[in-house]
């Protein structure tokens, strides 16, 4: 696909091989703000790749390099995710500023250039995250309405579970170990179950345990096992 160098000054090594696709949204009113930012050396943020609402793909790190795009952060083990991740930034003014739907054509190229990345580094599926998924105390992005099930359809992002109808029961307690166990931090616990849901079951986002949640989880852990924990 056609891409359009935009270099960013902000970035450094890596320390860990690329393992992530981290998925954003920008969050900010318009696609030129966020670009300006993300290339502003005084703001010390970065991302390696920029996808406008037209489609069009903007490379502001090289993937050898080490973007800063995930702040404090962890995955299944991993705590430095910036070094382990290629970081997608998507335009749309996010929950603060009016969030809307991802327009068709973007969402076109984010599935292009994510399967693109995925085969490069072969990634696997359970990897290819959201923002929120990685930081759920400090992030919403990129939301409940972006469209995982594009992405899932290919084979470059896990499902949503179909068979998710058994309630295993578990406490509130046992559902956050057993949240921890998949992957997520949850030092913030509602933080946490919200970024689940809004993942997982993006309808209804209330950070409220209920025995649907734990249906979902139950079927990602038999699939997919447990990340490494702390």
């Amino acid at each position: 696909m056609e891409i359009v160098n935009t270099p960013s000054p902000n970035f450094d090594d890596r320390a860990l091989p690329i393992t992530m696709v981290v998925l954003h949204y920008t969050g900010m009113k318009t696609g030129a703000a966020a670009i300006e930012r993300l290339t502003d050396r005084d703001a010390r943020v970065s991302s390696h790749y920029l996808v406008n609402e037209d489609g069009v793909v903007l490379r502001l790190v090289e993937e050898r390099k080490r973007a800063w795009h995930a702040g404090a952060a962890w995955w299944r083990g991993i705590r430095d995710v910036n070094s382990a991740s290629i970081g997608i930034e998507i335009v749309n003014p996010g929950h603060e500023f009016g969030y809307r739907p991802f327009p068709a054509g973007q969402i076109v190229s984010v599935v292009q250039l994510t399967n693109e990345i995925v085969k490069r580094h072969d990634i696997e599926p359970i990897n290819v995250v959201g923002h929120s998924d990685v930081a759920p105390g400090r992030k919403q992005d990129p939301g409940e309405l972006f469209p995982w099930d594009k992405l899932a359809k290919l084979g470059l992002a896990v499902p949503r579970p179909e068979s998710a109808h058994v309630d295993p029961g578990w406490s509130d307690s046992a559902f956050l170990l057993a949240l921890e166990r998949f992957g997520y931090d949850i030092s913030d616990k509602e933080a946490a179950v919200e970024a689940f849901q809004r993942r997982w079951r993006p309808e209804t986002v209330d950070g409220t345990i209920d025995g649907q949640s734990r249906a979902i989880l139950l079927q990602l852990l038999l699939a997919y096992g447990e990340g490494r924990t702390r």
